[in-house]
């Protein structure tokens, strides 16, 4: 066999005409030179176009080399400590010096690859994973981001990733071979599959593990699910390199259940601490070890395990004045449901507080009492966990409450805004926003949104202006019916920010726009982020109350917080204090909605049945008594209008949103609307059946889940069966993840067996990963079950021996050494490859010097020439 090939062989098929061609013109040409001389000018033009199209085929020498590359993958990741890089700078140095005419190169892994380098990787301070190519002389810090970047990249081995990485960065032509320095434990990836893929030999030199004082907890393990009240073990392993003491604390979510000195024995050490659940639905127990002699690293001194609970269902109520709901806890309780009630600060800010109850109920309870991120937290359990929600009435809910445009609202079936009765008084609103420079950006962003929503909320027979100040006052929108809402948001939408801070003359503006306006009632909001120049407040506040105009200020931020407490005080308004500029929306809606005073009723009326519901069974509503006042609101398209007034306003309205299911009762469940409904017997009856209603329903009943985890993932097992334990085959099972970072992840399990199921989800941030399964037959959700998942810290920071097994197998499967010593690596005589040398620009410059012959032989009649030259030769 020729050691030739063509890498365009194609162009092969030109041989044949150009050869007609040439013969053709061979045959045909009426040239008169001699026919000995025509033969040469047709050879020489026919090796011409050989020439040419064997150029064109790309005709390459094949011949062999046993010139070599190597390609030494070497691991930085965190479990690669002093002893270990000692080992492999030492590794490297020796077999760079022993490489002879052979070619090397480097490439530094851990959970993400680095670039491949020629210079030999280093460690230290900046090892070459993380070296970033700076301009001469320039010393740039590394910020916080960057630093927490920089542990993110060393945190794992994907020894998988970074085989593959080699085998497709090797040039052909050479002897590959692939040299892996790393202690083996890989955190992602197949690393034996994909050495068995590369068909290139991979060598493995196992680096040696941390020498320096370490000790972790390795495990903290728990029952999955335990039923309220019983004990249970908590089972704590910790693994130590040396003999030590240290202090074992076990907390129960944010307390603190145990603390003890223990000694700790080179090896595993094990301990048991038995506990018991007894109001929660779900409980992390996290384990923590301090007080150690001697450890390096930190971050694997703390691990958490995830128990739940079954036992009665909970119902946390949030209430203004949790004395005033009392009743309300006690009928609850009496029927079997556990009751907890606290203030507005007591509502849960995590998922996983959320995910103690069945049902938030909350009462008489104010937007702005709540931050953003507990009203998007509720919004995700109700959504994706299924948890049940209900809003109770009172001066500060519904639109009251400033829950207008809020998420709270978007999950409610009512709408906070509603169409204003002709014979309620009409309002004269003047919005004053600050527009200073230290304005720019959300805050004024959120002003103009909250300002357009405030003239969302006011009926067509109010009046709205909007004024807003820097060093100078300027007019937005000249006072105007609020029903040109459309023309007024154009104009808020152009507020800009810029300039100083000078608050007075605006607010004497405002009060001299409505001075002239003729509605009946006269309100100002002031919200301003800094303070003021000088002007006297007080007294221009007092004179605004005298012509019958309250004031309301919200300070944001840093602003001047006195000032604006006085202001509002002494204009019979409200002061609001915004520590967040996503505050700002729901504060303007509540004042609007308060200050024109038509969101409430307060004639006593007698409840309507509109809906026949399971939840009323065994009531008899006609002999209910009064309810004293409800807030008006308006029922959304989809939802079910079970309760109404005698007016037709919706009482009692509910519906389904996502997974759960959420109520609106626009009266109250205490003594101001409802002092009557207090001592009627159907009370607690009424009230239980509407929060079992609405509640999350939980069947777990013949379904069985599984979370573990491994590495950067987790593996989510469902095994289900009916009633008469027949496996369910062929259902659709959703898996929903919510993650630390509360984002969202949905996907659906393949079966795997007779009634089993299975898939996994990445879990690459510590925290507390929340699961709901819900198992389908038909369009029916038939089973469902939540669980939850602690990440602490990542594997690569657990001591481990060097997987040598792993890189002995790696190493047998792919051909290569396991452990070879720096001088053989290129000691490899019978190794050869073979080498492509492309002979184009050889046969092209023949061509050439042959083209200048045939030029020749075509344009001199050589015997004729050559006769002529020897006649004139003077020796003739």
């Amino acid at each position: 066999m020729l050691p030739v090939e063509f890498t365009q062989p194609t162009w092969l098929t030109l041989i044949v005409p150009m050869g007609v061609a040439l013969a053709f013109w061979f045959v045909r040409s009426l040239s008169d030179f001699p026919r000995r001389q025509r033969i040469m000018s047709l050879v020489t033009r026919s090796v011409i176009c050989l020439l040419l199209v064997l150029a064109l085929s790309g005709l390459t020498w094949l011949h062999r080399t046993h010139e070599q590359f190597v390609l030494f993958v070497v691991d930085q990741s965190l479990s690669i400590g002093a002893r270990a890089e000692i080992r492999a700078t030492e590794f490297l140095e020796i077999a760079a010096n022993q490489k002879g005419s052979h070619r090397v190169a480097y490439l530094p892994f851990a959970a993400t690859i680095g670039k491949v380098q020629e210079e030999r990787v280093v460690y230290g301070a900046t090892p070459s994973i993380l070296a970033q190519p700076t301009y001469p002389g320039e010393r740039v810090p590394p910020s916080r981001d960057a630093v927490a970047d920089q542990h993110d990249t060393r945190d794992g081995t994907n020894l998988a990733a970074a085989i593959e990485a080699a085998v497709g960065y090797l040039p052909p032509g050479y002897v590959p071979q692939i040299v892996v320095l790393t202690d083996g434990n890989q955190t992602d990836g197949n690393a034996l599959a994909a050495a068995a893929r590369s068909r290139v030999p991979v060598s493995t030199i196992p680096l040696p593990a941390r020498s320096e004082p370490e000790v972790q907890v390795s495990a903290v393990e728990v029952p999955i699910e335990v039923r309220e009240g019983e004990p249970f073990f908590v089972d704590v392993t910790i693994h130590a390199n040396h003999d030590d003491e240290g202090l074992v604390e076990v907390f129960r979510g944010d307390y603190k259940v145990l603390s003890e000195t223990r000694p700790l024995k080179t090896g595993e050490n094990k301990f048991r601490f038995q506990q018991s659940i007894e109001h929660d639905r779900m409980v992390a127990f996290k384990v923590r070890l301090s007080g150690l002699q001697g450890d390096t690293l930190l971050a694997n001194n703390t691990d958490s395990g995830l128990v739940y609970a079954t036992g009665k269902p909970r119902v946390l109520i949030i209430e203004s004045d949790p004395n005033l709901i009392r009743e309300l806890a006690f009928a609850l309780e009496d029927e079997g449901i556990q009751v907890d009630v606290r203030p507005p600060q007591g509502l849960p800010a995590t998922l996983a507080g959320l995910q103690n109850y069945e049902l938030l109920m909350l009462s008489n309870v104010p937007a702005t009492a709540l931050t953003q991120q507990q009203m998007e937290i509720t919004r995700t359990w109700v959504q994706d966990f299924g948890g049940g929600f209900i809003m109770l009435g009172g001066e500060q809910s519904f639109g009251l409450g400033g829950y207008y445009k809020s998420p709270l609202e978007e999950i409610l079936p009512v709408r906070s805004d509603f169409e204003k009765e002709k014979e309620k008084p009409s309002l004269g609103m003047v919005l004053v926003i600050d527009r200073s420079g230290s304005m720019d950006g959300d805050p004024l962003e959120m002003a103009k949104t909250a300002a357009r929503s405030a003239v969302e909320l006011l009926g067509n027979r109010d009046q709205i202006a909007v004024l807003a100040f820097d060093d100078q006052t300027h007019v937005i929108s000249e006072m105007q019916s609020a029903s040109n809402k459309g023309k007024i948001s154009d104009e808020i939408s152009r507020i800009e920010s810029g300039g100083g801070t000078s608050m007075y003359p605006a607010m004497e503006m405002s009060f001299e726009i409505l001075s002239a306006t003729s509605a009946k009632l006269k309100h100002v909001i002031m919200l301003t982020d800094g303070v003021s120049n000088a002007g006297d407040f007080e007294a221009m506040a007092q004179q605004m109350v005298s012509a019958k105009i309250t004031v309301s200020t919200v300070a944001l931020g840093g602003a001047a917080t006195e000032l604006l407490e006085s202001i509002a005080r002494i204009g019979k308004g409200r002061y609001y204090l915004a520590e967040d500029a996503s505050q700002v929306p729901q504060i303007f809606a509540k004042e609007t909605v308060t200050a024109s005073k038509s969101a409430i009723d307060e004639e006593p009326f007698v409840p309507q049945v509109v809906r026949a519901t399971h939840a009323l069974r065994e009531l008899d509503m006609e002999a209910a008594p009064f309810l004293l006042g409800y807030v008006m609101t308006r029922p959304k398209p989809t939802s079910e209008v079970i309760l109404a007034t005698e007016k037709g306003d919706p009482l009692l309205v509910w519906w389904r949103y996502g997974l759960g299911m959420t109520a609106a009762f626009t009266s109250d469940a205490k003594s101001r609307w409802a002092a009557e409904w207090l001592t009627w017997p159907g009370y607690g009856k009424f009230w239980t059946q509407v929060v079992r209603q609405t509640m999350r329903k939980s069947d777990t009943r013949g379904i069985q889940l599984t979370v573990s985890q491994k590495g950067r993932r987790a593996e989510v097992t469902v095994d289900a069966v009916n009633e008469i334990g027949q496996f369910l085959n062929h259902s659709e099972v959703e898996l929903t993840v919510i993650n630390p970072q509360l984002r969202r992840e949905k996907s659906r399990l393949k079966q795997t067996a007779p009634g089993r199921y299975a898939t996994d989800f990445t879990t690459l941030e510590p925290g507390a990963y929340h699961l709901e399964v819900a198992l389908k037959q038909g369009d029916i959700v038939a089973y469902r079950q939540s669980r939850g998942l602690i990440v602490g810290y990542s594997d690569e920071l657990r001591i481990q021996p060097p997987n040598e097994a792993l890189l002995k197998e790696i190493a047998g499967i792919s051909g290569g050494q396991f452990n070879p010593e720096p001088a053989r690596i290129f000691d490899r005589p019978k190794a050869w490859a073979t080498r492509p040398r492309p002979l184009w620009s050889w046969m092209l410059a023949v061509a050439a010097f042959l083209l200048v012959l045939d030029v020749a032989l075509r344009r001199i009649e050589w015997p004729l020439h050559l006769r002529g030259r020897i006649e004139a030769s003077p020796f003739n």
